[in-house]
């Protein structure tokens, strides 16, 4: 099976997935699963926490306002939107954009698994806490508070190679609170010295 094959297969899974408590709100509502966008051969993969309303009504993730600061910090460091993978630990909206619940990041993890698996990125980077925590403890990584931790580049070892792992704040922060922008600006700099391809 090719790449694509295997994660239409993920989302085939994922469309059925009644078991899941976000299920039934999904298709009340007429959502979609958000599975994730971009090349299958990117060198970074970027993991969020859940979609939003507007990834969920297009089942494309970050497409509305914090989706344009992802483009914008990309940019920001010569990375094109095209050449990288963006996704999220959970692939469903939970209700009023709260935060993801512990059973359903159990749930929906083994299908990031596998998406990590498939792609085989060189450098991993989380958007936010829940998939700082998930990201590093999965690869055996003590994790520090992101205030802390948010930046750094870890090294890990992954069944295909090494994989550096680099967590950043999630960038819907900057969109409430303007200074984070400048913080954010700094960390996406990692990206760039870890051998990210550029755009020409």
């Amino acid at each position: 099976m090719t790449k694509t094959d295997e994660l239409q297969k993920i989302e085939k899974e994922i469309l059925k997935l009644k078991k899941s408590p976000l299920y039934e709100y999904r298709t009340s509502n007429k959502y979609f699963p958000v599975i994730g966008e971009g090349s299958h051969d990117a060198h970074i993969m970027f993991i969020g926490e859940a979609p939003g309303k507007k990834e969920a009504e297009t089942a494309k993730p970050f497409c509305g306002a914090s989706g344009r600061v992802l483009d914008k910090l990309l940019a920001s460091v010569g990375i094109s939107r095209a050449d990288v993978y963006v996704t999220n630990i959970v692939k469903d909206r939970p209700p009023e954009n709260r935060d993801p619940s512990p059973d359903e990041i159990l749930l929906y993890a083994p299908f990031l698994d596998r998406q990590i698996d498939i792609l085989q990125p060189k450098v991993i980077a989380t958007l936010g806490r829940f998939s700082m925590v998930y990201i590093l403890k999965r690869f055996g990584i003590a994790a520090d508070p992101i205030s802390k931790a948010h930046g750094t580049v870890y090294t890990a070892k992954a069944p295909y190679g090494e994989v550096k792992i680099i967590p950043l704040y999630h960038q819907a922060a900057a969109l409430y609170n303007g200074s984070m922008m400048t913080t954010l600006e700094e960390d996406f700099k990692q990206l760039a010295i870890h051998g990210i391809p550029k755009t020409t």
